[in-house]
C-alpha cells in the first residue's frame, strides 16, 4: 500500500492506543525489531503502518534528508524500505492482487505470501540499512503466509539485524504462534459508528450511509464498507433484484444460478455469500438459511464447480422462505 499522497498520524482515526504506542517507541528509541499490527482490515492498520514506516526511515535524520526519505517512499523507491503483498503465481512470476486483476487473471485460490518472498527479505536484510538509521519490511495479510514460507520467516526475525519488520494480520490466531511470540503486538480495533461517518465523508463514500446493510456487514470497518460497496456496484441490478425476491420457478432459479457462476468473479462470489447472509437474516432471521449459505461459502472455497454449488444453494433457499 506505498503510496504517493502524504500519510500522517491524524489520519489515523480511532486507533489512539496504535498511536501512543507507536509514537511513544519512536520518541524513547525503544524500537522493536518486529511488530504485529492486529485487527480486522479496513480499520487503519496500513496506515499506521506507513506512518510508522516515515518515522523509522526519518528517524535520526536531518529535516533535509527526512523530506527526501519521505519524497522517496513516496515514489515506492526508498532503497531501505521494502513492502510485501501476498502474490499469485503465473507463469514463473509473482503478481500481486493489483498486478493479477490489470492482467486480466482468472483467480481461484486467494493470493499467498510465498517462500520466494520470504527468501527477498532475507537478502535484503543482507546488507546494512543504505540512507535511513534501519532497514524496515512491512508484509501485508501475515496470514497468508505458506508454512514453509513462515517457518523461513521465523529465521529471519532470530537476528534481524538493523532492520524492523511490520507484520499486518487480522488475528494472532492466524499466524505462526512462534512468529506472534517475537513480535510486539499492536492492537487496531473496530471503528464507531461516528468514526465511520467521518471517515467515509471524508473518502467521498457518504452514498455508503445509505447502506444500513453494507455497514451492518462491514462491522465497523471503512475499508471493508468501502469494499463491500464497490462488490455491489458490480454485480447487475437485474441479479440483485433476483436475489432479493428469488424467484419460485425451479427453472428460473436455476437461470440464476448460471448467471451468478458465469458473470461473477470468484472473489465476488464469495463476498455475495456474506452479503446474502446479511439480507436473508435481517428478513427471516432464519438459521437454516444462514447455514445453507454457509455451505455454500465452503463448497466454493473447496473449488466445487461454482454453478453447481449456486443451484444447490439457492433451490435450498428458496424451500426456506
Amino acid at each position: 500500500m506505498i503510496t504517493n499522497v502524504p500519510i500522517n498520524w491524524s489520519e489515523l482515526i480511532g486507533q489512539p492506543q496504535a498511536i501512543e504506542l507507536l509514537q511513544q517507541a519512536i520518541q524513547h528509541d525503544r524500537i522493536a525489531p518486529a511488530y504485529l499490527f492486529v485487527g480486522a482490515s479496513g480499520i487503519g492498520r496500513s496506515i499506521a503502518a506507513l506512518c510508522f514506516c516515515n518515522a523509522l526511515l526519518s528517524f535520526g535524520l536531518s529535516k533535509e534528508k527526512s523530506s527526501l526519505t519521505q519524497q522517496r517512499k513516496a515514489a515506492s523507491n526508498h532503497p531501505d524500505l521494502l513492502w510485501v503483498q501476498p502474490t499469485y503465481q503465473h507463469q514463473g512470476q509473482l503478481l500481486t492482487a493489483k498486478e493479477a486483476e490489470t492482467a486480466g487473471l482468472k483467480r481461484k485460490a486467494p493470493p499467498q505470501i510465498r517462500i520466494e518472498q520470504v527468501r527477498e527479505i532475507t537478502y535484503f536484510l543482507s546488507r546494512p540499512p543504505l540512507e535511513s538509521s534501519r532497514l524496515v519490511i512491512i508484509i501485508e495479510d501475515a496470514q497468508t503466509m505458506t508454512e514453509a514460507a513462515a517457518n523461513a520467516l521465523l529465521k529471519t526475525l532470530e537476528e534481524p539485524g538493523k532492520a524492523t519488520l511490520i507484520l499486518l494480520t487480522p488475528s494472532t490466531d492466524a499466524v505462526l504462534q512462534t512468529l506472534v511470540s517475537r513480535c510486539q503486538r499492536i492492537p487496531f480495533y473496530r471503528l464507531s459508528s461516528d468514526n465511520m461517518k467521518q471517515i467515509l465523508t471524508s473518502k467521498k463514500y457518504e452514498e455508503i450511509l445509505n447502506y444500513p446493510e453494507l455497514l451492518a456487514l462491514a462491522a465497523g470497518s471503512p475499508g471493508e464498507a468501502i469494499a463491500s460497496y464497490h462488490y455491489l456496484q458490480s454485480i447487475p441490478i437485474e441479479l440483485r433484484e433476483q436475489l432479493t425476491h428469488l424467484p419460485t420457478s425451479p427453472i428460473k432459479v436455476l437461470e440464476l444460478a448460471k448467471k451468478l457462476s458465469q458473470e461473477l468473479e470468484n472473489e465476488t462470489q464469495l463476498w455475495l455469500v456474506d452479503y446474502l447472509q446479511q439480507c436473508y437474516w435481517n428478513q427471516s432471521q432464519n438459521q437454516t438459511i444462514l447455514e445453507t449459505l454457509e455451505k455454500a461459502r465452503q463448497c466454493l472455497l473447496s473449488y466445487v464447480q461454482p454453478r453447481l454449488v449456486w443451484e444447490c444453494t439457492l433451490l435450498n433457499l428458496c424451500q426456506g422462505f
